[in-house]
């Protein structure tokens, strides 16, 4: 910061009573520097200097490159922060006593890649007058000073952040392992029934060419094999169009059906029957394959028949379990993001979609109602972190509610003209308590047993969406309505990092 002839947002006026210098005797008066000796103070004075601003002057700006320390000399200044998602700014504090500092907290921190940019946004509440010193010499002083202290915050910033990355990689393989558990679950089931399926056809087709064989010894002509392929084809063909009886119509009809095959020849008529009704073929159908194939190949004729529909059926079940192992992998792909750019435009109906569909397994006790709003437009995001923010808060759900219950997943534009979408995840749960919703996204804090949480899934959550999106995640629980609302603004994630807390 320079001085100028008059003060503008973030500049102040260099000491307009003065020369702009602390002496060091004034300069002992702080508690900051209250134990330093006299050539450290002299260091100091050789490098600050005493700086103006008006009330209502901006001193420094949240987010910009701290370049600046500042200790209130008189006044009074407040700090806030920006609260994301078309919130403002909140006031964190405010302070007239003598010797307080705000700026670069963290300059002595550089050598560990602490990012080097102002918390929080200061003004001056009235008119007000700060040293200002360098933050890469009042970071030089700290370190060389102060070496056991400065090696002390250094190694538990250190040790802080390597524990937090440990446990935050142990969350998240923990998440990835439930999200497999789940795929491998869903893909269990359509996997089975198409092992089921090929076997029951391959003895269906086995069958099959046994009764053409016998029709073939029986004696007909290629115009009655002509006769019953088209029977067969027709049968096929237009099997899933069949007419959709009730449960005492197709019982009826069975039994009508099974006694007049019995009359005409076809043993056990009652087992070839239901696959018959279900196909929409009666007696009508079989009366004229009688008349054209007359009474001693008609039961190899409606035994083709049957082993048809039934080798049809089979097919169709294989294609629908395929369709549904092709579904679940392509949710996902969906969820991993595989082969896809990290940041991208994306739809948050798709995400959660693909979501639901990998914890399917932990949902079958658990109703999930959806209330999209599918007008909303798409947003700039990294999808495979939202991905992991919808399954943090859909898995918190569940394990809230432990048993059945009911998720309502709702989407909303946020505000009018705000630009933001909102997503908010319901539960029917207990809720969490009043005194407990403040620290609910405080890294390591859990509402769950010991052994069931690392209290990082929330923290993640409000990182990814905060940190990384640019966005807000807030609760309201109350006993049968918990509900966490994350806003996403649709211009995308920022380009630099957001720091929580004051």
């Amino acid at each position: 910061m320079t001085g100028g002839t008059g003060p503008s947002e973030g500049e102040g006026v260099l000491d307009a009573d003065g020369d702009g210098r602390i002496t060091p005797e004034e300069l002992r008066t702080l508690f900051l520097f209250a134990d330093l000796d006299d050539d450290q103070l002299a260091w100091l004075v050789e490098r600050g200097r005493i700086v103006d601003y008006p009330e209502g002057a901006v001193v420094h700006t949240e987010g910009e490159h701290a370049s600046c320390f500042y200790v209130l000399l008189d006044g009074t200044i407040a700090m806030s922060r920006r609260v994301q998602g078309g919130g403002g700014e909140l006031e964190l504090f405010r302070s007239d006593y003598r010797g307080s500092y705000t700026g670069s907290f963290n300059a002595w921190l550089v050598d560990i890649g602490e990012p080097q940019i102002y918390l929080a946004t200061s003004r001056a509440v009235t008119d007000v007058r700060f040293l200002e010193l360098p933050a890469q010499d009042i970071g030089w002083a700290v370190k060389n000073w102060f070496p056991m202290a400065a090696h002390l915050m250094v190694g538990a910033a250190t040790q802080g952040r390597q524990a937090s990355a440990v446990i935050e990689r142990h969350e998240r393989l923990v998440a990835l392992g439930t999200v497999t558990a789940g795929l491998t679950h869903e893909l269990n089931n359509p996997a089975a029934a198409v092992s089921r399926a090929t076997a029951s056809l391959r003895e269906r087709l086995n069958g099959w060419y046994g009764e053409l064989s016998a029709l073939a010894d029986s004696g007909i002509d290629s115009r009655q094999l002509g006769a019953v392929a088209k029977v067969v084809r027709e049968a096929v063909t237009h099997r899933a169009e069949a007419p959709q009886l009730s449960p005492l119509d197709t019982s009826d009809h069975e039994d009508e059906l099974a006694g007049w095959l019995d009359d005409n020849g076809v043993d056990d008529g009652w087992d070839v029957a239901p696959t018959l009704v279900a196909a929409g073929i009666g007696i009508d159908a079989l009366a004229s394959l009688v008349e054209t194939l007359g009474p001693n190949a008609f039961p190899a004729g409606v035994a083709s028949l049957v082993y048809a529909l039934e080798a049809d059926a089979l097919v169709a079940e294989v294609t629908e379990a395929a369709g549904r192992i092709t579904g679940l992998l392509g949710s996902a792909k969906q969820y991993s993001q595989m082969d896809r750019a990290p940041l991208q435009e994306v739809d948050v109906h798709e995400g959660i979609e693909a979501t639901i569909a990998m914890l399917g397994h932990k949902l079958a006790d658990v109703e999930v109602v959806r209330d999209y709003d599918r007008s909303l437009p798409k947003v700039t995001a990294y999808p495979a972190e939202l991905n992991q923010v919808w399954t943090n808060l859909v898995d918190n759900a569940i394990d809230a509610m432990d048993g059945p219950g009911t998720i309502t997943i709702r989407t909303r534009p946020a505000s009018e003209g705000d630009h933001c979408v909102l997503v908010e995840v319901a539960d029917t749960g207990p809720g969490v308590p009043a005194d407990l919703q403040e620290r609910i996204f405080e890294p390591f804090f859990t509402t769950k047993a010991i052994g069931k949480g690392t209290g990082l899934g929330l923290d993640i959550v409000w990182r990814i969406v905060v940190t990384r999106h640019n966005g807000s995640v807030s609760l309201e629980s109350a006993p049968g309505n918990t509900r966490f609302r994350v806003v996403l603004p649709v211009r995308g994630p920022a380009q630099r990092e957001v720091v929580r807390g004051a």
